[in-house]
Formats: structure tokens, C-alpha cells, sequence
């Protein structure tokens, strides 16, 4: 297995890694924005983006997206292939995104919104915090890609303030302060599934209405 940062040789992959989120969101039932070949293609062509690869079969993808004139980055997009889930492969491709992040933009806040638990639980481990979606970016374009993600209507009617998805970043200047203080507390993973299970109670019952 070869965890690599992705080039224009990796065009071909492209295709394959939208139907792969794309399957995903269905499986899941949950929000994933969507994406077309052509917008991976700027991330790989950019070197904005990891890729796994066994031999010459794709096993997974993350890329990098840049906000408000590299004052923010995400992380977007983690996918591992069925074939190769359960196995840690998700953990380490978000490790080397993370990392790549850090290099390329060592000033900017690394932020994601996620509904899954083992995202946030990835994100934690590396230094994220939750915060609300107001420490977030407030670039348009970033809040545009959600259109496709089906809780869509959530985020418009909470005036773009929260959603099904926890916002969570990285904040290089904060954890610098804190490496010099007491080691963090381990992550409290009931805690985040208790507030995902109000926001869906909150939310979705109100859709229903």
C-alpha cells in the first residue's frame, strides 16, 4: 500500500473517487458533498490532495480545499474504498493530509465539519477542537459546496449557524500555547454522540413537521 501526495498522474483516479464518496453518502445516509472529476483534478494537479493506492487500484483519497486567502484550510472528501475498509487505512491517510496541511499552509487553521463519530474522534487526536460554525470560515464558497449534501435545508434554516455536522479545527497558534500547559483529556466519544443524537432529534423532527 503506497500513501502518496497525488500528481496529474493521478488523473485517472478521478472518476473512480467521485462515485466512491458518492456511494458512501448513500450507504451511510448521510451528508457528503458531491463532487465532479474535474474539481479533483484541480486538487491532484495542485498537489492539494493524499491518494492510496495497492499496486495500481485506488484505495483511498483526502484533499485539501484553501479558504479566505490561506487563513483557513479543510481537510475534505476522506474516503477509503470498501475493499479496503477496516483496516486503519482512514487514519493514516488523515494523518498525511493533516501533516501535508501543516507544511504547505503552517499559519492557517485546519477546520472540517462531520457527521461521523470517527472523523471527529481522527480530528481529535490531531488537535482539533469543536466550535461552532461562527469560528469557521465565512468564505461563500466553502458554505456553497454544501448544496448538495441533503441536510442542506438545515444549514439555510439556522441562517448557516449549525447542522447536522460538528464543526471542528485546528487552530497552529492555540496549540502552541497549550503544548507548554497540561496534556489534553482523552476524548469523550459519548459526548459527541449525545450531541449528534440531539441535533438530529432537534432537527429532523422539525423537517417532519
Amino acid at each position: 500500500m503506497k500513501i502518496v501526495i497525488a500528481n496529474d498522474s493521478h488523473f485517472k483516479y478521478a472518476e473512480v473517487i467521485c462515485e466512491t464518496i458518492a456511494e458512501s453518502a448513500k450507504v451511510r445516509g448521510t451528508g457528503i458533498a458531491k463532487r465532479t472529476p474535474e474539481y479533483i483534478q484541480k486538487r491532484l494537479h495542485n498537489g492539494n490532495a493524499i491518494i492510496a493506492l495497492d499496486g495500481d487500484k485506488f484505495a483511498g483519497f483526502c484533499y485539501i480545499e484553501v479558504w479566505g486567502h490561506e487563513k483557513f484550510v479543510a481537510n475534505s472528501g476522506l474516503i477509503v474504498h470498501p475493499d479496503y475498509r477496516n483496516q486503519g487505512l482512514a487514519k493514516k491517510i488523515k494523518k498525511e493530509i493533516f501533516e501535508l496541511s501543516r507544511r504547505k499552509f503552517p499559519n492557517a487553521k485546519i477546520f472540517g465539519i462531520t457527521t461521523g463519530l470517527a472523523v471527529m474522534k481522527m480530528n481529535y487526536e490531531l488537535g482539533y477542537k469543536p466550535v461552532t460554525f461562527s469560528e469557521l470560515t465565512t468564505d461563500p464558497e466553502f458554505w456553497k459546496g454544501c448544496q448538495t449534501c441533503k441536510n442542506f435545508d438545515i444549514l439555510t434554516r439556522t441562517e448557516q449557524k449549525m447542522c447536522l455536522c460538528t464543526g471542528m479545527l485546528y487552530d497552529p497558534e492555540t496549540k502552541a500555547k497549550e503544548a507548554q500547559k497540561e496534556p489534553k483529556e482523552k476524548l469523550n466519544s459519548k459526548a459527541f454522540q449525545r450531541l449528534k443524537s440531539i441535533k438530529e432529534s432537534l432537527f429532523l423532527n422539525k423537517k417532519t413537521k
